[in-house]
């Protein structure tokens, strides 16, 4: 299936530096999809017309004269800048020209523009942040991750369909299992939106196992970890800081003194096994679930292989129909409607 996806070039703490390379590496490693370079075209010119003659018409530009800033106000970037590299690209979405749009820039921003454009779909009422984590049986997705501080049980469950579908689409896997996180693994445990939410989530035809802890994310429990953005948010953050801790530390340690510089030395396979499969560039790519469309958030500040695997997780979505799949898992949730006389 040919895919088209629309990059924000000039999103991101890097811009054109680092999307343009990585969408031409992207390029040699899918021959399937084409790529439409959203920004302002006296930047991204040059570097394009260098790449024309490798990869010809699944290359071209789409001017945009406005970009949106990193610490730039939502209602900034929604109602002032309708020109935006960030809004154009989610516009050839919804226009059809594009299969799925990928994105660097301020998140905020982004999910506002793309609820804005794109719209819900029906049956779902909030779009989440869903993104993946390592863990040690092999990636755990959770959501939401910031897009909804407050959420209501109904929410919680749409969540853990949306997350079901995800997983299903880019591991294919059938029936991917569904938690929720809370503090305790007793259904008794939690506020009374989690407890409701567990009794929505044990009623649908999920693959859920109930509820799990924080250190549950790690152990690969689950597939699919349900939360609402607040929660989210701030596991993310806190699990971000960490990896940096522990990377600092183990550098710091390693360059104490000459024996221990001798035993990084030793340690280099190890080491560099342990840095590729925990590297946090390789689970770079956050989904915008929920949306009449595919909308792909990369970190800010990926370099070019994080950004290339945000825009591989956009292709592999918009092969695999995600919108379609929620549409019509969710079709079949809502009930039926009735005739008025």
């Amino acid at each position: 299936m040919a895919i088209t996806l629309a990059v924000d070039c000039m999103g991101g703490d890097h811009g054109p530096s680092v999307t343009l390379p990585a969408v031409f590496e992207f390029l040699r490693h899918d021959t399937d999809c084409t790529a439409i370079l959203v920004g302002r075209e006296e930047l991204l010119r040059p570097q394009a017309e260098r790449a024309t003659a490798e990869f010809g018409s699944r290359l071209s530009i789409r001017h945009a004269s406005e970009m949106v800033e990193m610490d730039e106000a939502v209602a900034s970037a929604l109602r002032g800048k309708k020109d935006s590299s960030m809004r154009v690209a989610v516009d050839l979405v919804k226009d059809g020209a594009a299969n799925a749009a990928v994105s660097a820039g301020n998140t905020g921003a982004l999910m506002a523009v793309s609820r804005f454009v794109l719209k819900t779909l029906p049956g779902i009422d909030r779009p989440a942040i869903c993104s993946v984590l390592p863990s040690q049986r092999g990636n755990t997705y959770v959501l939401d991750l910031g897009a909804n501080v407050d959420c209501s049980p109904e929410h919680l469950l749409q969540f853990g369909i949306m997350g079901s579908l995800l997983v299903s689409a880019l591991e294919h896997k059938e029936r991917p299992t569904v938690a929720l996180l809370n503090i305790g693994e007793e259904a008794i445990k939690g506020n009374e939106a989690v407890k409701r939410a567990g009794e929505l989530l044990r009623a649908s035809d999920l693959n859920f196992i109930g509820n799990v802890e924080g250190n549950d994310i790690f152990k690969g429990t689950a597939d699919v970890v349900v939360c609402d953005g607040f929660v989210g948010n701030v596991t993310l953050k806190a699990v971000e800081g960490l990896a940096h801790m522990i990377g600092g530390a183990m550098k710091e340690e390693f360059s104490r003194n000459i024996l221990t510089k001798l035993a990084a030395l030793m340690a280099m396979p190890i080491l560099k096994s342990f840095r590729q499969r925990f590297d946090p560039r390789r689970y770079n790519g956050a989904s915008l679930l929920g949306l009449r469309g595919i909308v792909v958030k990369s970190h800010g500040s990926a370099d070019q292989l994080a950004f290339r695997f945000a825009l591989e997780q956009a292709a592999e979505e918009a092969r695999q129909r995600l919108p379609e799949a929620i549409a019509a898992r969710m079709a079949a949730a809502l009930p039926a409607p009735t005739l008025c006389d």
